[in-house]
């Protein structure tokens, strides 16, 4: 049986405590977030670059509503008896209004969230882009922390400063104001092993990362990462790998994925649907 997120929330808390590194993949669906747990991961997560691409062929240029990323990391977490970590982008709203946003990912389940002092303009571009002032992010946090209704769920404050200039001083000096703000953890975003110290040593918060192209996962939880989302992971395999397989089905090749209908539909249930429709059968 399932546990309840309450309890999935207190799990994660206590692994993160643990001094264990997590691993999380980044899912962009119900059936990649049961793959996931199916092979072993402690964690699932879905970010706004994974849900843009999957559910609307967009680009993660701050398109995205709480009510869709709140609907998307609800339909994942209904999927698995994991812990679910889910981008809560800047908050959407501001400090005196964004308990409405820790309430919509509350209610869809999830163990924690994140939320970014980006102003959401530009993200993923080489177009102009901004931070938010540092006091108004922190304001957002402290809401945050404020307005959830179990202790156990996660926030996690998320700086861009790092990704934005390479600033490593005004990362620290960000992520310094959130942690006495009230986040339960802190998030510099792209710092790699040696930022990774320097944020170690002056904040005394776990700290999530996101996983670095060539890094091995090792070095990461060496550097002393708590958590290491591999945000674009699904999303990335998914269209690789379909792609390839259009291409090849183009050129009139037949579809080699077919041998795996079998597999796929055992793990989608159908055999417990059949074994529940004969044991309810009338007569």
């Amino acid at each position: 049986m399932k546990p309840p997120p309450s309890e999935l929330r207190e799990r994660l808390r206590e692994r993160i405590a643990s001094g264990e590194a997590l691993l999380a993949p980044g899912a962009t669906d119900a059936l990649s977030a049961r793959l996931i747990e199916s092979h072993g991961f402690p964690c699932v997560y879905i970010g706004s670059y994974a849900t843009a691409a999957s559910r609307f062929a967009l680009p993660d240029t701050g398109l995205l509503s709480l009510d869709e990323l709140a609907a998307q990391a609800r339909t994942i977490a209904d999927a698995v008896a994991l812990p679910v970590i889910a981008d809560a982008e800047g908050g959407f709203h501001d400090a005196a209004n964004i308990w409405r946003t820790v309430q919509a990912f509350e209610q869809a389940g999830v163990a924690a969230i994140h939320i970014e002092d980006h102003s959401g303009v530009g993200k993923h571009t080489g177009e102009p882009q901004a931070l938010r002032p540092a006091g108004e992010a922190a304001a957002r946090i402290r809401a945050a922390v404020d307005a959830r209704s179990d202790p156990n769920f996660l926030i996690a404050a998320r700086s861009d400063a790092f990704w934005l200039s390479g600033d490593l001083e005004e990362t620290l000096r960000r992520l310094e104001l959130y942690a006495a703000a009230g986040a339960d953890m802190v998030f510099p975003t792209l710092a790699g092993p040696g930022e990774l110290a320097e944020v170690r040593r002056r904040v005394a918060k776990p700290v999530m990362i996101v996983d670095l192209p060539g890094q091995a996962f090792a070095e990461s939880a060496r550097a002393g990462a708590s958590i290491v989302l591999y945000y674009g992971f699904s999303a990335l395999v998914q269209y690789t790998a379909l792609d390839e397989a259009l291409a090849a089905l183009a050129r009139g090749a037949p579809p080699a994925a077919h041998a795996r209908i079998a597999d796929l539909e055992k793990f989608l249930g159908y055999e417990a649907f059949a074994a529940r429709s004969r044991k309810y059968r009338a007569g």
